[in-house]
């Protein structure tokens, strides 16, 4: 380290600098292998539970070890950010998107913040490795969430933070440069609760933590390619591209509160449509009103694939 700053200080300097550039919390792990994580991820995997989506299965030492994506690592700093909105697209006679691509796609607009960051941290602590991860490439960001202090994994597998939900986008920041770590809260308040599981349409989420995905309602509208099966006709429950029903029903986000970030507002074209509009969406209209979504990540056909699906009868 290049600089007279301690590390006690550059960790204050980069909590504070999140807190000012949007972010509702951050976390500090030590960058280390996933011992007990590894075993469950490869059971996971070897069951099949990742439906068609192989990516999962490449890059396995990488996902489990940090290090391996950034050269003597020492840090995973995890963050948070809000994505729950001021008001929900209206639901009556429409279909659904999820709530986290109801604006810009969160890849690029988290993206150039992580990118502010490691900017600053360079200035702040001199020639340092630092890459920016923003759900796409292979972190298991919940577990690392988890060790940074950030909550724990709720029965739908998603991570659940105790003030402020389960609606935000996960991101790291991977290190060489050492820093002061947070320490895992070691709780898990999903107790009995099973609203998640009950919820879920499709029965996706096999048991407490583990999602099949062949039965996940946003593997099927989002990830996967084939046509989806007739066995899931009337479970869709009108959504068309992801689904939030798990986050919907659960306790914890009773705390959730509006995000503070314009551009996950949605298109106001958006927010005006209805069933029929949507079944007559044009390829010119889809690329006009999800210009810079993430919901061009399903493209027109798909999209058009899941509306139609909705009319297929049980």
């Amino acid at each position: 380290m290049t600089t007279s700053q301690t590390k006690t200080q550059i960790t204050q300097w980069l909590k504070n600098e999140a807190a000012v550039l949007g972010f509702d919390f951050c976390g500090i792990a030590k960058a280390d292998f996933l011992k007990d994580e590894a075993p469950h991820l490869e059971k996971w995997l070897t069951e099949g539970m990742n439906g068609k989506m192989a990516y999962l299965e490449n890059n396995f030492d990488k996902r489990v070890d940090p290090r391996k994506l950034v050269e003597e690592a020492k840090s995973v700093i995890v963050f948070g950010y809000n994505y729950f909105p001021a008001s929900e697209i209206p639901a009556t006679d429409n279909f659904i998107i999820s709530k986290y691509a109801y604006g810009k796609d969160y890849h690029f607009v988290i993206k150039e913040k992580l990118k502010t960051l490691i900017a600053g941290l360079k200035e702040q602590a001199g020639d340092i490795q630092a890459r920016a991860f923003v759900d796409s490439a292979p972190v298991l960001e919940r577990a690392w969430a988890v060790k940074a202090g950030l909550g724990w994994i709720g029965k739908n597998a998603m991570l659940i933070n105790p003030k402020h939900g389960s609606f935000f986008f996960l991101a790291e920041i991977i290190t060489d440069l050492e820093l002061d770590f947070d320490q895992p809260k070691n709780n898990d308040f999903c107790g009995t609760c099973r609203n998640c599981m009950d919820a879920c349409p499709t029965g996706a989420i096999f048991s407490p933590k583990v999602i099949d995905a062949h039965k996940c309602i946003s593997y099927l509208n989002i990830e996967s390619k084939d046509e989806i099966p007739d066995q899931f006709a009337g479970q869709l429950n009108d959504r068309i591209f992801g689904c939030d029903i798990c986050q919907d029903v659960c306790p914890w986000n009773r705390f959730s509160k509006p995000c503070n970030e314009p551009q996950f507002s949605p298109n106001p074209k958006l927010t005006g449509l209805k069933k029929t509009d949507w079944e007559n969406l044009s390829e010119e209209d889809f690329k006009l009103i999800f210009k810079g979504s993430a919901v061009k990540r399903t493209k027109y056909e798909g999209l058009k694939r899941n509306i139609n699906f909705q009319n297929i009868k049980p």
